[in-house]
C-alpha cells in the first residue's frame, strides 16, 4: 500500500517506521523540510519529501500534524483523489501557550468534522486515542491476550475497512466506533481516550462518554498533568485518564 504521512512528530514518526517495516511504500513530510526528518524515521525505507510528495499518488494519507496546523496543510489536499483514504490522528488539546481560535472547538465540537471541513473531504478518525509510548511499545500480534484496542470512526465503510486493517497492522485491535459524528466519544478526556482498553472493554467505554461533562474533564486532566514535578510516565498518564471516570 502507498501511504503518505503528514507530520513527523510522535505519532506520525512511529507509524512511518511501523508501516515501512511492514513493507508498505511510505512517504513522510513535515513543515520544516525533508532534511529535518530524523533518520530513525526512515530506517526501514520510508522516504522524506515535501507535503505535496506525501499526498501524491497515495492509497492512504495520514494526517498527524498539531491540530492548530490543520488549516496550513489543507491546500495540498486539493489534488488528492476522492478515493484516497485520509486518516486524521489529531486532537484538540489547549495549552496555555497556544489555542485554536475556532468557535465550538473544545466546547463540544466534533474535532474530525472540523478537520474534514477544513480539508474539504471526508476523513477517518484513528490513532488519536493512543499515547506515543503506547504506540511505540505496546503493539502486539493479533490474538495476543490483553491486546489493546483502538477506536476507528468513519462515514465510509470502505475507508473504515482500510483504516482498521492498518490499525491491526500497527499492533492494536481495531474497533468500529461508528460514524464520524460519534468520534467525539474518542476525543480527549473521554473513557476511551488513552486508557489502554481491550476490545471487550472499549465498546462500553465509548458508550459511557458524556459530551456535556467532557470539557470539564479535559480541564481537570490538564491541571493534573501540570501538577507533575517531572515528566509523567505512560503508566501515570493512563492511570490519570482512567481516574477521570471513576
Amino acid at each position: 500500500m502507498r501511504i503518505g504521512i503528514l507530520g513527523s512528530g510522535a505519532i506520525g514518526a512511529t507509524l512511518a517506521r511501523v508501516f515501512s517495516a511492514g513493507g508498505h511504500e511510505v512517504a513522510v513530510a513535515n513543515s520544516r523540510g525533508p532534511e529535518t526528518i530524523d533518520p530513525a524515521v526512515l530506517e526501514f525505507g520510508a522516504r522524506a519529501g515535501s507535503a505535496a510528495d506525501a499526498v501524491r499518488d497515495k492509497d492512504v494519507v495520514i494526517l498527524s500534524v498539531p491540530f492548530f496546523k490543520v488549516p496550513d496543510v489543507a491546500g495540498v489536499f486539493a489534488s488528492v483523489p476522492e478515493e484516497t483514504v485520509v486518516i486524521d490522528t489529531t486532537n484538540y488539546v489547549p495549552f496555555q501557550d497556544w489555542d485554536v481560535p475556532v468557535e465550538g472547538v473544545g466546547q463540544g465540537q466534533v474535532e474530525s468534522l472540523w478537520v474534514a471541513g477544513r480539508l474539504g473531504r471526508p476523513v477517518v478518525k484513528a490513532w488519536n486515542a493512543v499515547l506515543e509510548e503506547t504506540l511505540k511499545t505496546r503493539g502486539a500480534p493479533a490474538g495476543t491476550p490483553g491486546r489493546i484496542a483502538l477506536p476507528v470512526a468513519a462515514d465510509s465503510d470502505q475507508a473504515r475497512r482500510v483504516a482498521m486493517r492498518l490499525v491491526d497492522e500497527s499492533g492494536f485491535d481495531p474497533f468500529d466506533a461508528g460514524g464520524l459524528a460519534d468520534s467525539w466519544r474518542q476525543q480527549p478526556a473521554t473513557p476511551a481516550y488513552c486508557t489502554e482498553l481491550t476490545l471487550d472493554e472499549l465498546g462500553p467505554a465509548l458508550r459511557a462518554a458524556d459530551r456535556e461533562k467532557t470539557p470539564a474533564l479535559r480541564a481537570r486532566a490538564l491541571e493534573r498533568v501540570a501538577a507533575f514535578t517531572s515528566p509523567p510516565t505512560r503508566e501515570e498518564i493512563v492511570e490519570l485518564n482512567r481516574s477521570l471516570h471513576r
